[in-house]
């Protein structure tokens, strides 16, 4: 069995004078294994693909199918990959863009609930999205993910 592998984009922005400063985009996994969780419940928008797609055009489709939007214009920092505790490796991007949570659409998948029931229901890939500061965004992510949240203050720390 080949590893699982995803890629997606990370959103930031950075606020002016009195405002928060830094900010990422996450986005709260649907679902009612998710529903009532908070803390390690959030990820970056990111998808599976499969070679040979390349891992910065999975994560642009992945933006749309996840977010119901095109994936913003600008220059990609790459923030590398981490490694999950299920075992996929996952690859992002940021990306800085300012997008409005209430324009998201998400993509839906279906699976059956409640368990063993019979009975197939829709749910969307995520249920919300929201801007989070790093400390925010540290407490609420999948726990490998949040390596990108320091990865990318570092890199805009050292000015790129």
């Amino acid at each position: 069995m080949a590893a699982r592998r995803s890629a997606g984009l990370l959103l930031f922005r950075r606020g002016g004078t009195g405002a928060r400063g830094l900010e990422v985009l996450l986005a709260h996994m649907g679902g009612p294994l998710w529903a009532r969780r908070e803390a390690g419940a959030w990820t970056v928008p990111k998808g599976e693909y499969v070679p040979p797609e390349e891992p910065r055009e999975a994560a642009a489709r992945e933006f749309t199918e996840e977010l119901g939007l095109p994936p913003p214009e600008g220059p990609h920092l790459p923030l590398g990959e981490v490694r999950q505790a299920g075992g996929k490796t996952v690859t992002v991007w940021a990306v800085e863009a300012d997008l409005d949570p209430g324009a998201v659409t998400p993509g839906t998948f279906t699976m059956v609930w409640p368990p063993r029931s019979g009975t197939v229901r829709t749910f969307p890939e995520i249920d919300r999205v929201a801007w989070c500061t790093p400390d925010e965004a540290r407490t609420r992510l999948v726990t490998a993910q949040r390596a990108f949240v320091d990865r990318l203050a570092e890199r805009l720390t050292a000015g790129e």
